[in-house]
């Protein structure tokens, strides 16, 4: 009759570790300077095309190049409308109601989980903010913090990345997990004042970033307060000043990205359990071959100095059930002299 043994507490232990990779395609962290979008996203004939929402970001030419791969998307949102055209004219309730609007909602619902919350950069709340979502194809369990994002108008330049640095511990936890400020700096430390002109006293911070959801929001106020981004909403009742035809919001902030160097972080977890063998313990086989018919051994030099060979380790429930086989790499001798400590690691 087998044997078993019960682990108890001391004999598990689970351990944690994290594996750092690149985000972008080609296994690297870095992406810069020839970044590709798709034509099709420029036609913005309707309220409702596609380009009116969002804007892929590539790493090769779509349309050239069949390995071309989604890196990340770019989105602006307004909460009042503006930035992109009404979806329909037909009364004035209609006015506001635009694909911008609905992107503000959807990330609000996302992150707030309620319609009525509007997105607030330190102590101030802008009307806009543009949102990079990562492909989430291109991270592993969530990113990695410390990023840097560099911006570019002209000669203005900023480099922007998050507050994990000196806010690890006390990071705000949201629908879609930890939210981290952006911050004027890079791997994740903010600049001193001798490093930069930053003012952002009546613009609020400058957006938030969430880890775990692989999204960056940023303050579109702020942006503009610092030179970076030249795209002005106008009102929600003025679609005359901007025609269907006109460079959307996500195109203007794509051609501000010059480069973006960002990590994954997977977690992986191992439960190591450590099977205890004494001395007095599995000197004997259980295979039935072990002893004839009148229950004798067969082997005599088995009586006085047994020694057996361990193998192979097996996992069971409490119902005796084999739930996994934990193999030796050589077989191991065990005898009344000796005793084994075996570690089991199991990984998910």
């Amino acid at each position: 009759m087998a044997t078993y043994i019960r682990f108890d507490s001391t004999d598990m232990v689970t351990s944690t570790d994290q594996v750092i990779t690149s985000t972008w395609s080609d296994n690297t962290n870095l992406l810069e300077q020839t970044l590709y979008t798709s034509s099709l996203q420029y036609i913005v004939a309707s309220a409702s095309s596609q380009g009116q929402f969002y804007l892929d970001v590539y790493n090769l030419n779509p349309e050239t190049n069949s390995e071309a791969a989604i890196q990340m998307a770019i989105a602006y949102g307004n909460r009042k409308g503006s930035g992109s055209v009404n979806f329909t004219t037909e009364d004035a309730d209609s006015d506001g109601y635009s694909a911008a609007r609905s992107i503000y909602g959807q990330y609000r619902t996302l992150v707030y989980g309620d319609e009525n919350t509007d997105f607030q950069f330190g102590n101030y709340t802008p009307d806009d903010f543009y949102a990079l979502n990562i492909e989430r194809a291109r991270y592993k369990y969530h990113l990695k913090n410390g990023w840097n994002l560099k911006l570019e108008n002209g000669s203005t330049v900023r480099f922007l990345t998050d507050d994990s640095l000196f806010n690890a511990g006390s990071s705000t936890i949201t629908n879609i997990g930890r939210q981290f400020n952006i911050i004027s700096g890079t791997n994740g430390a903010m600049y001193t004042a001798s490093q930069t002109d930053v003012n952002l006293t009546t613009s609020g911070s400058y957006g938030f970033f969430y880890p775990d959801a692989g999204l960056v929001l940023l303050n579109g106020d702020a942006l503009r307060a610092e030179g970076i981004s030249d795209f002005t909403a106008f009102g929600a009742n003025d679609t005359a000043s901007c025609p269907v035809t006109d460079r959307t919001a996500s195109l203007d902030f794509f051609n501000k990205l010059s480069q973006f160097e960002l990590d994954s972080v997977e977690d992986l977890t191992a439960k190591y359990l450590f099977a205890r063998i004494k001395n007095g313990e599995f000197n004997y086989s259980g295979n039935p071959s072990f002893i004839d018919d009148e229950g004798n051994l067969r082997f005599t030099s088995m009586i006085s100095q047994p020694t057996t060979y361990i193998t192979t380790v097996g996992l069971y429930n409490d119902n005796n059930e084999l739930l996994a086989v934990a193999k030796m790499s050589q077989p191991l001798a065990k005898d009344f002299t000796k005793e084994a400590l075996i570690r089991i690691k199991l990984d998910f």
